[in-house]
C-alpha cells in the first residue's frame, strides 16, 4: 500500500533532521539532486521557503519550524492508519528497522531474521549495525524503530527494557602476563596505559569519577571510539581496553579478558524504542520477540 501522505513531506522531515540535503540523501539512499528537486517543488507548493541555506547545510525557516511538528504528527497518523488498514486481518506486515551493537551481530542477527521470517513472512526486517551513540541518534531521528543500546549502571529510561547486564573486563594481549589472571582490582587497572573512548562518553565519565573517588588518576594513552578499534589497538600492544570482553574468534586468539573487581563493574544492554515513528503491529511483535529471545542469547554469548 502506498503512503497516503505526500512523500515530499517525509523528505522535508528527513532533511530537517539531517540538517542537510546531502545527509538526507545518504540516509535515504537517493541522489542529492532528487531530494533537492522535491524540496524545491514542496516550497513552491507551499508558497514560501521551508529551509534557509547555510554554509554547513540547511536550517528550518520560521515557517518551517511552525509546520515541522504538525507534519510529524501527520506522518505518525498516516503510518498508523496505513498499518491499521494493512493489518486488519491481524497479521503483522511492513517494515521494522532494528539496530544492533557490533558485539551482538553474530549472536542475534541470524536467529532474529530466521524467527521473523518463519513467524511473520510479510514483515520486512531492516538490520543496521552501529555504536550505541550512533544507534541512539538514529532512534531519535526516527531512522530506526528499535535498537540495542548500552547504559551505565541504572540509567535506562522507563521505555527501555534491560535485556542483560554485562560485566566489564580488562582486555589484554594474549601473551601479556595479566592474561593468566582471572580478576584484577580497579585500583590496578587505573595505573595501566588505557585505550579509552573519547569524551564525552558515559563509560569514560563513569571510570573517571570512580578513579577520583579512590584518589586515583586514569592513565589514558589513546582514544578509540569503537570496541573493535580498542581491541585491535590492544592486540597490537598499544594499551589495555575496558569493555564487556566479548571477543570474536579472531580476537580470542590474540586477546584475553580479565574480570574487573573491587568494585565489580557492569553495563546494561537495553532495548531502545523510537518516539519519532508510529509503532505498528509488526514493530510490537518484533519487540516482543526480542524481549523473549535476546536475554538468554546475549548471556550465553558472553559465557562462551
Amino acid at each position: 500500500m502506498q503512503n497516503i501522505l505526500d512523500p515530499k513531506w517525509q523528505l522535508f522531515v528527513k532533511v530537517a533532521d539531517a540538517g542537510s540535503v546531502s545527509g538526507a540523501a545518504l540516509a535515504l539512499d537517493m541522489q542529492q539532486s532528487v531530494v533537492s528537486r522535491h524540496i524545491t517543488r514542496l516550497e513552491q507548493e507551499s508558497g514560501t521557503r521551508l529551509f534557509r541555506r547555510t554554509g554547513r547545510g540547511v536550517v528550518l525557516t520560521e515557517f518551517g519550524q511552525q509546520v515541522y511538528p504538525r507534519v510529524m504528527a501527520l506522518i505518525r497518523d498516516a503510518e498508523q492508519l496505513a498499518d491499521d488498514m494493512r493489518t486488519n486481518s491481524g497479521t503483522p506486515v511492513g517494515d521494522v528497522r532494528f539496530g544492533l551493537l557490533p558485539s551482538t551481530v553474530a549472536v542475534l542477527a541470524g536467529p532474529l531474521f530466521s524467527a521473523v521470517r518463519k513467524s511473520w513472512p510479510q514483515v520486512r526486517l531492516h538490520l543496521t549495525e552501529g555504536s550505541s551513540a550512533q544507534l541512539e541518534e538514529w532512534l531519535t531521528q526516527g531512522r530506526l524503530d528499535l535498537a540495542l543500546l548500552l547504559r551505565e549502571e541504572d540509567t535506562a529510561a522507563p521505555e527501555e527494557t534491560v535485556l542483560t547486564r554485562l560485566p566489564l573486563y580488562l582486555v589484554v594481549p594474549a601473551k601479556d602476563a595479566l592474561a593468566a589472571r582471572r580478576t584484577i582490582d580497579f585500583d590496578d587497572v587505573a595505573g595501566l596505559p588505557l585505550v579509552l573512548p573519547s569524551e564525552p562518553h558515559p563509560l569514560r565519565a563513569r571510570l573517571a569519577m570512580l578513579a577520583r573517588q579512590k584518589g586515583l588518576t586514569l592513565t589514558q594513552v589513546l582514544e578509540a571510539d569503537s570496541i573493535r578499534l580498542q581491541h585491535e589497538i590492544t592486540a597490537s600492544g598499544g594499551g589495555y581496553a575496558i569493555t564487556a570482553g566479548t571477543l570474536t574468534a579472531n580476537e580470542a586468539r590474540r586477546l584475553a579478558a580479565v574480570r574487573i573487581v573491587r568494585p565489580a563493574l557492569s553495563r546494561a544492554v537495553v532495548l531502545g524504542v523510537t518516539q519519532h515513528r508510529a509503532h505498528t503491529k509488526a514493530t510490537w511483535e518484533v519487540m516482543r520477540l526480542l524481549k523473549s529471545m535476546a536475554p538468554a542469547m546475549l548471556k550465553s554469548a558472553r559465557q562462551s
